[in-house]
């Protein structure tokens, strides 16, 4: 049978099958109005406000190695065959990611492997971007969390520590990725001190940044990757929208990637306030 007579017969079934479910609807709408109003709100209903983390996946986005992060080829398309399908080519790490366990150890957590529960979490938000403007090569310290603790209390079970430096705004200039005439980035990130007192002193779940990686720009050890990602924690990013959400009280949900023994990938995210 021709592709054409194909998508023909798949459209009028689904009418068909449309209009069956219509008429169903119908009838078993009167008899559970009740239920209906009375069913309690969607959980995001349920807070303050919805806030998108989450940078857009193109092929414009600063990447940690020049090159981008993601091609699209289009198969099919509207005019020809009645729907549009593309094939995807997508660097692991881009944009806004998650890093799971395996992409610094051996044999660490694949991202399809990192627990449910740890991708809906307290979010901490460690707000260095005054130093960082000063700064680019900032980091997060020690004395930044012991400061946030004391300001908002002990770092939940299981939370996101995620570093606002502000550059979740310089994505479309060369300040994002910040290379000098050696090559050198320059962004914030965790310094390792800051790390291990995480690792040592809290059950966090996952780390966060708004800038290109979890160490800042001049490292040439990744201490913090090597630190904290073979412990079976995770880590995110290029986070978006730090700046509109509180230090504390906010819940952040990790659309994480589910391919079988990855390494990470880009995620959906959100903060619920």
């Amino acid at each position: 049978m021709c592709d054409i007579c194909v998508i023909n017969a798949v459209k009028e079934r689904m009418l068909s099958r449309r209009d069956f479910f219509k008429t169903s609807a119908a009838i078993g709408a009167a008899a559970t109005v009740g239920a209906v109003a009375a069913t309690p709100p969607a959980l995001a209903a349920g807070h303050g406000g919805v806030v998108d983390m989450t940078h857009k996946l193109s092929p414009e986005f600063p990447t940690f190695f020049g090159v981008p992060g993601i091609s699209m080829e289009q198969q099919f398309n509207f005019a020809e065959s009645g729907f549009n399908l593309f094939n995807l080519s997508i660097n692991e790490h881009t944009a806004t990611h998650i890093d799971a366990p395996l992409h610094f150890s051996a044999d660490g957590a694949s991202v399809d492997e990192i627990p449910i529960s740890d991708l809906v979490v307290p979010l901490c938000v460690i707000d260095i971007a005054a130093k960082a403007a000063e700064d680019p090569d900032a980091q997060v310290t020690p004395d930044d969390l012991t400061a946030w603790i004391s300001t908002n209390g002990d770092i939940p079970d299981r939370a996101c520590i995620a570093m606002h430096s502000g550059w979740a705004g310089k994505t479309a200039g060369p300040d994002y990725v910040g290379n000098d005439a050696d090559g050198v980035k320059h962004f914030p990130g965790f310094h390792i001190e800051a790390t291990q007192m995480l690792l040592e002193e809290t059950t966090a779940a996952a780390m966060a940044v708004d800038t290109l990686s979890l160490d800042h720009g001049p490292s040439a050890d990744f201490a913090t990757h090597y630190a904290w990602l073979p412990t079976g924690r995770y880590g995110i990013e290029n986070l978006a929208g730090l700046d509109q959400v509180p230090a504390a009280g906010a819940t952040l949900v990790v659309g994480a990637p589910n391919h079988v023994g990855g390494s990470g990938g880009p995620a959906r995210i959100f903060a619920m306030i």
